[in-house]
């Protein structure tokens, strides 16, 4: 993401004295002639205009002014004695600048009545253009703070939430909580599967530049691969909203976040995959699982296996079931032998251990 300037402004300070709105890189108030204070805050105006003047524009570069460590005065950047005082300003302090203001106001300019005659003025003016009074708005009296009252759906929403996230964590308690349940083996079964592949075409989709050298390009589009902050061939340039930064000197620089948005083919390719087309698979209810034979073509080859086995366990009456991949325990599991059950809250078995 880069950064790139589309002028500079002149800003607005509200006069604390009198309430009059002054440019920004105005020194004293134009309502009351009270110098511009040195925590004075910047504004954006109602209307921004970029600057055209090279003078100006040179001046909103050269950064945030300075204030006399022996008077107070404000100096512009780069200054090296105090206009008001002449004292040296090597150790004058910069006023505060970066500040984001907002969006770069462009648009129309609304009409806004005189405090003073009533009649309408753009709300840029700083005097009324009728009778020549400030435009700066009376400040409002000081008022209570709004009670805001809860809303009920706001009150239901957070309780069903929170319900729900208490009932996830209950059943990962329960499912987590476990008794021992001593039970016999009572019956056996398992099922053995091997996958049955076969070379063939198979469709994806890619970036161009990594399709297999071996595979058949077919319709490709363009699509943004990546994005960065130079120019680059078949690139778009996409900017953001143009906002303005506080100068620190009464200008503001309206700048926009811009980058760009690099283009690349995204294409649809066939390449040859073995991939499964069948599946062969042998069950029992004994304890000797066996492999499927299989009879493959000779453009077939064996593909991924797959073995499941259950276990049904009595206690006293009550039976539980017992699934495992694990071929090795399910060997030890010989009809009329005791075991150990892990049983949890939901009457799953978790694990078994043989009963000493």
């Amino acid at each position: 993401m880069s950064k790139e300037t589309l002028g500079y402004v002149r800003l607005e300070w509200t006069c604390p004295n009198c309430g009059a709105k002054n440019p920004g890189p105005q020194k004293l108030c134009a309502g009351c002639g009270a110098p511009q204070p040195e925590d004075v805050k910047f504004e954006q105006p109602a209307r921004e205009e970029l600057v055209t003047d090279e003078a100006e524009i040179a001046r909103a570069k050269a950064g945030p002014d300075v204030h006399c460590a022996y008077c107070g005065a404000r100096n512009p950047a780069g200054a090296e004695i105090c206009t008001q005082c002449g004292a040296d300003l090597t150790e004058a302090a910069a006023r505060a600048s970066g500040q984001v203001l907002g969006a770069h106001r462009t648009g129309p300019v609304e009409q806004v009545p005189c405090p003073s005659c009533g009649a309408p003025n753009p709300a840029t003016a700083l005097k009324c253009s009728q009778c020549g009074a400030s435009m700066a708005r009376p400040k409002p009296a000081p008022s209570k703070p709004a009670t805001t009252k809860k809303k009920g759906c706001g009150l239901v929403a957070g309780i069903v939430g929170g319900a729900v996230v208490l009932l996830v964590a209950l059943f990962f308690i329960l499912s987590a909580r476990t008794q021992d349940v001593v039970g016999t083996v009572q019956s056996v079964s398992w099922t053995r599967s091997i996958a049955i592949e076969e070379l063939g075409p198979v469709t994806h989709e890619d970036w161009r530049d990594e399709i297999p050298s071996d595979a058949v390009v077919g319709t490709c589009t363009q699509k943004v691969h990546h994005t960065q902050s130079e120019p680059a061939p078949n690139a778009e340039k996409v900017c953001g909203t143009p906002y303005t930064v506080d100068k620190g000197s009464g200008y503001g620089e309206v700048v926009q976040d811009c980058e760009y948005q690099v283009y690349a083919d995204w294409c649809k390719y066939t390449v040859e995959e073995w991939q499964a087309v069948d599946e062969a698979t042998l069950s029992g209810d004994d304890l000797n699982p066996r492999w499927p034979n299989l009879q493959l073509n000779t453009d077939q080859r064996e593909g991924e296996r797959k073995e499941h086995y259950e276990i049904i366990f009595d206690t006293d009456g009550k039976r539980y079931t017992y699934k495992t991949g694990d071929a090795a325990e399910f060997a030890q599991c010989q009809i009329g032998s005791r075991w150990i059950l892990k049983v949890n809250t939901f009457n799953a078995v978790t694990s078994i251990e043989p009963a000493r």
